[in-house]
């Protein structure tokens, strides 16, 4: 009954459009870009003067309001360019394309931020972070690597976990809880090195964005955030080159036009040369010759305008990381290859002025890999997570005040979570435990923005998703002492196992003033894919496995409100968010695991969590001084009945409290001076509480699951940015960027462990802790250049 539902409902949209048509009114509809390049502005925002309803510009620049005939005054505004504005008399449907330019003159800046910052508190939507490159390349970065992962961990809600990690913790959730979009294709592992550099590389980017509260219909799959990331196009107009010499890597893009401003190409490549500079210091006889590690990363888009209807999209991305260690003295190697690709193919189409769509196809595929030897001894792990989805997204404007989506997502997911094979002395073993999973995932969706009345505004919405487990698949039957008494075979495409529910969203603003509104929301969501890690980081080893008869779905409610007000003609905007969230099915190893080679969802264990915080936010939009502070105070608990004795427990994402500090001055023309200071709770984790001998051999006996707590963390970053005088007969642009990382040398806790000195037979047994800290204070400078 849940599908038809959701068929009739979008059927009288349609009914609803025909009646409205019949009132004598007009569309105006058509696109908003840059004038320099063409490239399409994401939410900007139409203002229609005396008319107190606006819209927002979509994903593609696509907007359209149907007003009453009338003359009409249209403003066209985005943060960072010169605010359009026309007259004109709509008499009938009308296509207007804007070109926005580019803000160039300080001096204006109060007169086009006006507009559009008055959004966090116009908007329904809570907890949403827009952030420009530009504003994420004035933060000082990790060796000068820009990183746009690691500021959105400064935004309040949203935290690492520990030194240099670049994945996301947002409001007490995982890090496989976050649905993190390349151009529509999922990112399964977002980090390089282990997780100290995120996989996007700055310069092929548009726009990033993040949604922490009150998650919109339209997205699906996870249950704590997203984070939308989206390429540049390409510049139609003309050829653009640009990149950057630094510390670690290198990194050069180019774009141009194909056809002036009917195609244009964008591709954008970076590499790390650490071990390219080492290579000559290694002697050839050294045990550690051929030892190194290196990622690379590929981001190329292609578009062409075959109508002002009809645009088609191809993007990609491809990158990797290669660990290689040799020791010859001890006839040991290794090579740990791992990384994402993805493609995706867009069309968008205009039906009519009030009804645009767009359609895609994707792939991606995440794999890591694992070979080693020693002699001859040789064995090799592979495991990864490959889909193809097809999705087709529909916006539609029936009347001023309302933007409705609709649309769905099908995707066919294939697992293969381990596979271990090898070689002892000739002699090869491949154990029969590969257990390769399929899986189809549904998703259908309705969503609406209505803006009520001056003060009231909704966004309200569905989701029913159904996910299926389906053959070939062997499922055993295993009696207490784990051997198989017998088997149940699937034939390819045979469900195994089926889940599905509906998902309801809805967050609301309501205004109380100009300058100030109240927000609340409340989510469901359900995900039935899930990263299950023995660590408290994201590592490529972490395994991705689907839901199956065993693996429930997990599920999310997340309640939440706000205040929200600007001061000084929105120079100024302050928020303050409180929430809380339910998370059923959560999963983790049962106590005593140890890695085998078997199936790991016979080692699972599964369990609920909860969370609950307030978040505060001050932001500083222009002026010279420009920046923001973030504060989270915020509990994060567990409970399974199988670990800890039932009781509850801190999650390993639990920090009591987080702060942030960014500040960014324009000192002058030349000179800009950025700097970050952060403060978090340490990490919780658990510790050997009593040593004791069984047999003569050392034995620990922990304390309850992380009852104890790492120091604190904290850490200063500061960069400054230099801009050459330009000539003015040479199109060459450059600026040095010189930063320091932990600028007073914090030795912030990585992890710590136990070392043991002396022999329990003599009576002098010492047993001492020991932390393991990363990056002491470590400078870096980057040229970057462009033309």
């Amino acid at each position: 009954m849940r599908v038809p539902f959701f068929i009739s409902f979008t059927f009288l949209l349609f009914i609803q459009d025909g009646y409205l048509f019949a009132q004598e009114k007009f569309t105006l509809s058509g696109y908003v870009k840059d004038s320099t390049s063409n490239e399409t502005i994401i939410g900007a925002t139409v203002t229609v003067q005396g008319v107190k309803k606006g819209i927002t510009a979509n994903q593609y620049g696509f907007y359209s309001v149907t007003l009453s005939q009338a003359r009409y005054r249209i403003l066209i505004s985005h943060i960072g360019y010169e605010t359009y504005e026309t007259e004109l008399l709509l008499d009938k449907n009308t296509t207007l394309t804007c070109k926005l330019l580019p803000r160039v003159a300080q001096s204006k800046e109060i007169v086009i931020n006006a507009g559009k910052r008055e959004a966090n508190i116009k908007a329904a939507q809570l907890g949403k972070f827009e952030m420009s490159m530009t504003r994420i390349k004035n933060v000082p970065a990790l060796a000068g690597e820009v990183d746009p992962m690691k500021v959105l961990q400064l935004l309040p809600g949203v935290r690492n976990a520990g030194e240099g990690n670049s994945g996301l913790y947002v409001r007490g959730g995982g890090p496989d809880q976050n649905l993190i979009l390349l151009d529509d294709a999922i990112v399964y592992n977002p980090g390089h090195l282990f997780g100290f550099f995120s996989v996007f590389n700055s310069d092929a980017l548009k726009n990033v964005s993040l949604i922490k509260g009150g998650m919109p219909a339209q997205y699906g799959g996870r249950i704590s955030s997203v984070v939308d990331v989206v390429m540049k196009d390409g510049n139609s107009k003309q050829f653009q080159a640009e990149g950057g010499i630094g510390t670690i890597s290198s990194r050069l893009s180019l774009q141009g036009p194909l056809i002036k401003e009917k195609a244009s190409f964008m591709v954008s490549a970076r590499r790390t040369y650490i071990d390219v500079l080492v290579r000559p210091f290694i002697s050839k006889t050294s045990p550690f010759s051929g030892s190194g590690y290196f990622f690379y990363d590929l981001n190329a888009k292609v578009n062409y305008r075959f109508s002002d209807k009809d645009r088609v999209y191809l993007s990609g991305y491809f990158g990797r990381d290669v660990f290689n260690f040799r020791n010859a003295e001890r006839s040991f190697s290794t090579r740990i290859p791992w990384g994402n690709a993805t493609g995706t193919i867009r069309w968008n189409h205009v039906f009519s002025s009030r009804l645009f769509s767009n359609t895609s196809l994707i792939w991606n595929d995440y794999r890591f890999q694992f070979e080693g030897g020693q002699e001859n001894f040789k064995i090799n792990f592979n495991s990864s997570v490959r889909d193809l989805t097809v999705k087709s997204d529909f916006d539609y404007y029936p009347a001023s005040g309302h933007q409705l989506k609709f649309g769905f997502i099908f995707t066919r997911h294939r697992f293969n979570p381990q596979t271990t094979t090898g070689e002892s002395a000739g002699q090869q073993f491949s154990p029969q435990t590969v257990n390769i999973k399929y899986a189809n995932q549904l998703g259908l969706y309705v969503q609406d923005d209505w803006e009520v009345n001056e003060k009231l505004q909704l966004n309200y919405g569905v989701r029913w998703s159904l996910f299926q487990q389906i053959g070939p698949y062997t499922k055993f039957n295993r009696d207490a002492d784990g051997n198989t008494k017998d088997s149940l075979v699937y034939t390819p495409g045979k469900i195994v196992q089926q889940y599905n529910g509906l998902e309801p969203r809805v967050t609301m603003r309501y205004s109380l003033g100009q300058t100030s509104s109240f927000k609340a929301g409340v989510t469901r969501n359900m995900q039935f894919i899930h990263l299950v890690t023995n660590a408290g980081t994201t590592l490529p080893t972490d395994i991705w496995v689907p839901s199956t008869y065993r693996v429930r779905p997990q599920i999310g409610w997340q309640y939440s409100a706000g205040y929200f007000r600007n001061f000084k003609d929105n120079m100024w905007e302050t928020s303050i968010e409180a929430y809380y969230k339910t998370m059923e099915n959560q999963i983790e190893y049962k106590e005593g695991f140890t890695p085998g080679i078997g199936d790991q969802e016979e080692n699972f264990v599964f369990g609920k969590g909860w969370s609950y915080g307030v978040e505060c936010y001050l932001n500083k939009a222009r002026g010279k001084w420009t920046g923001w502070i973030g504060y989270s105070l915020s509990w994060t608990w567990r409970r399974f009945e199988s670990l800890n004795n039932g009781n509850k427990f801190p999650s390993r994402y639990d920090r009591r409290h987080d702060l942030s500090i960014v500040m960014n001055y324009q000192a002058s023309e030349r000179w800009k001076l950025s700097g970050v200071w952060v403060y978090g709770t340490g990490n919780a984790f658990t510790l050997p509480e009593r040593f004791f001998l069984v047999e003569g051999v050392l034995t620990q006996q922990f304390s309850s699951i992380n009852q104890y707590r790492m120091p604190s963390y904290h850490r200063m970053d500061f960069s400054a940015i230099y801009t050459p005088k330009k000539s003015l007969n040479r199109k060459w642009k450059s600026e040095w960027v010189f930063s320091v990382y932990n600028v007073y040398s914090r030795q912030n806790p990585y992890f710590i462990y136990f070392t043991q000195t002396g022999s329990p037979l003599q009576g002098n047994l010492e047993v001492e802790a020991r932390q393991v800290s990363l990056f002491p204070i470590i400078p870096a400078v980057t040229y970057n250049f462009k033309f």
